[in-house]
Order: C-alpha cells, then structure tokens, then sequence
C-alpha cells in the first residue's frame, strides 16, 4: 500500500494581523504585501489570539492590540476597496461592452438590492460594529486575500468550522455576502470562515481557485487558534462559489493522490456542500451567454475553451487518471433550487451522477419551487423555520448530542424583512 504523502505546513501565519498588514491596500503588489509583513515584527501565540478572540488580554498588551481592528482601519480599508472595485468595474464595462441583458439585469439588480435593503441594513450593522465577527484576516499575500471569521457567542471547547466561498457570476464575489450566513451558524456553535478571492478582470479562474485553496490551508493550519476544531472542517460555496470551492478540493485531490507536496489535505474536510452550483463549464457557457453573461467574457472568466474540462468538476470525474483522487474526496452534499434559471438543477443532478459513479459518497437535495436566491437569500431573511439551513446544521453537529439538544430547542430566527418586499423581490430578481 502506497504511503499517504506527507503535508508540508507552510510557516504560521498569524491569526491576527498587526496594523500595518491591516492597512494594506487590497491592490498592492507581492512585494509591497511581503514588506508591509516584515515590517510587523509582533506575532502572537495562539493563547494570545484566543485570549484576544474572547476579548482578554495580557497586563503586557497595550489597549491598541486588544481590539481586532479599529474602525479607522475599517474605514482606510473600505476606502482601499471601493478604489480598486471603481476601477475594475470600469475595466469591467470594457469587456461587456452595451448590451440590453446586462444592462437591465444590473437595474433589476438594484431594484432587488433596494426591496431587501432593511434586512442588508440591519446585517451591515451587526457585521461592522459586533465583536464576534473578525473582519478582512489576511490569510495569503495576493490581492483580496482575505477572510471574515464569525465566532459563536461561547467559547467552551474547539469549535465545527465552515469554510464559504460566496458567489458572484465570478464577477461580483465579496466575502461580506456570506454575512447573514455566517451570523447565524454562529448562532448555533459554528465558526464560520468567509473567504475573498479574485474576481475578474482581476484574476481569471485559475487565480480564483488558487486564491480559495489558499484561503482552506490558512483555515485548516490556524483555525485552531481562533477557538476552532481542525478535525471539523467544513467546506461550502454557493453559486460560483461552489464551482470555485469544488474545483479547489477535487484540485487538492488530485494532488494528494500523486504525492505532490501540499499545505492541506482533503482528509481535513469532513464534507463538502455544494449551493446552486455550476459544475460543467461547456453546458455553462450557452445558458450563460443567454443570461447575459456574455460568450466572449465567459472565455476569458474561464481561460478559454481549452481550459473547460481542468475547470468543470463533473467532466473532471469521468477521467479514469482521477480515479485514486476521488477515493480521497469526503461525503458531497448538493443542494439546488427546482425553480433555479441562473443555474439549472440539471448541473448538481449530472454532478451527482459523476461523483456516484466513481463511488463518492453523494447526496442530492432538490428544494421544490426555489429559486437561485430563496434558499441564500430570501428564506433567511424570512425567518423561522429554514430547511436548508437545518439540514447543514444537523449534519455538522450529527456527532454532538449535546449540540443537538441545543438546536431542538433554539429559538426561532426573527424576521428582518417584510413578506411583501420579499415577494416583490422575487419578482424583479435578476437571479
């Protein structure tokens, strides 16, 4: 029997990032992030971050270090970021040119924002000003390579942790989208880990997926410090983000099964959930095209036609060299909306198909009626009662019966937007 090959860690990243890295501009070259790094030359122990993550310190630590961040750094770090996507975006208008099906979808997009802004309202507030969320951790020394941390209210013992990697079209992708996500399976004992990554024009996708498998390694080797378990790690995308996040760990996979060297291991990922997801990029590309994502700028999202099967998991399955890899891969769960036009169920159903045909452990949920938003969006901002997010619950704490008890009796999730915006939402979604 082969031996499994070894894990080589890169060196410990801090957990807490000083206030230099902290100000560093998010379009800054390597060089400048590397720098910006050795010019903090405090580095913090993981009973220092967990002491700072809980909100104590050290007679030793000045007032300045005990916080996670000031709001002046929120402040000179938001101002960073809307330069650089003011810029893109106009980089952006250059590939997509004029035409009638992005335009109107971007004004339906702005009607539907507006109608789900009192909910948007009372999340920013929560994810900008609470203490348990720990926002724009540098976890790699690329641009955007960053990460909001979400930490339950308690601190008993080492934590479940989700690692999510929002969607976007590949375009439009911001680690604050997983915010509503994140603050409530913290509510339920989780931690959760919101990776940012390279959108394009920034980055293409061989970048995007680089930047996530780096975002999964920081998790994995440093989680611990911040109050989480290594040995539950969760990882789950939604929309691009799933086809991002997928094409990461089969990536991760097909690495660990020839013995190349690797900062993580897929045997660290208990399971993976897949969200509205897209998972073969040569049936993508038409449907996209006809909703407005343009042919031309999908070519250059996805590197060209010849890069579609490196980047499309479910063609990447029937390759009979990827066999050893896919004995490597943890349970998959696929969820999917019956009422999804952004991305047919038909995409997570022929997933399914592959992985089950290689012998990887694969549930299929098809949520009758839902759209590419309503089991993202629209259902948690409902409130109440939440299938999806009780089925992801459930599954993390299925070995914690303790856990359990808590979830059978924890209160209903209030509402934060009226039924009638929602409705009209639905109506108007781009989605």
């Amino acid at each position: 029997m082969q031996s499994s090959p070894a894990i080589h860690l890169p060196y410990r990243c801090r957990p807490m990032c000083s206030a230099a890295s902290d100000m560093k501009e998010v379009g800054s070259s390597d060089s400048d992030e590397m720098a910006l790094l050795q010019s903090s030359n405090r580095l913090y122990s993981p009973e220092q971050v967990r002491r700072r993550v809980s909100g104590k310190s050290s007679p030793d630590e000045s007032p300045r270090f005990c916080r996670q961040q000031s709001f002046g750094r929120d402040i000179g770090h938001a101002a960073a970021e809307t330069y650089l996507v003011t810029r893109l975006s106009f980089n952006l208008l250059g590939y997509l040119g004029v035409g009638y099906r992005w335009i109107t979808r971007l004004l339906a997009l702005a009607c539907y924002a507006m109608l789900l802004m009192p909910g948007f309202l009372q999340v920013a507030y929560i994810y900008f000003f609470s203490p348990q969320v720990r926002r724009s951790v540098v976890y790699g020394d690329q641009p955007r390579n960053r990460l909001d941390l979400y930490i339950p209210p308690t601190s008993d013992g080492l934590k479940p942790v989700v690692v999510f990697v929002t969607g976007g079209a590949w375009i439009i992708g911001y680690k604050a989208w997983g915010s509503l996500l994140g603050l409530q399976l913290a509510e339920r004992d989780i931690i959760v880990a919101c990776l940012d990554y390279r959108n394009f024009p920034q980055g293409t996708i061989s970048d995007m997926v680089g930047d996530v498998s780096r975002g999964i390694s920081y998790v994995c080797n440093n989680i611990s410090a911040f109050g989480g378990d290594p040995n539950r790690i969760y990882l789950m995308g939604q929309s691009a983000g799933a086809h991002i996040s997928s094409c990461a760990l089969i990536e991760q996979a097909i690495k660990e099964s020839r013995g190349e060297s690797i900062s993580w291991s897929v045997s660290q990922i208990k399971a993976y959930f897949g969200l509205s997801g897209g998972y073969n990029l040569f049936k993508l590309v038409e449907h996209c095209h006809n909703r407005g994502l343009y042919r031309s700028i999908f070519l250059s999202i996805m590197e060209g036609e010849e890069s579609f099967e490196q980047f499309s998991p479910g063609v990447r399955m029937k390759d009979p060299s990827v066999r050893k890899a896919a004995s490597l891969l943890p349970h998959i769960v696929l969820f999917h909306g019956s009422a999804d036009y952004s991305i047919p169920p038909e995409a997570s159903k022929t997933f399914a198909d592959a992985l089950r045909a290689v012998d990887v452990k694969t549930d299929l949920i098809i949520y009758e009626g839902k759209s590419h938003t309503d089991l993202f969006l629209q259902d948690p901002l409902r409130g109440g009662k939440d299938e999806l997010f009780d089925h992801i619950v459930s599954m993390i704490h299925a070995e914690d019966r303790e856990a359990l008890t808590k979830d059978a009796v924890a209160p209903q999730r209030k509402r934060l937007v009226p039924e009638f915006l929602l409705t009209l939402a639905a109506k108007v979604s781009p989605f």
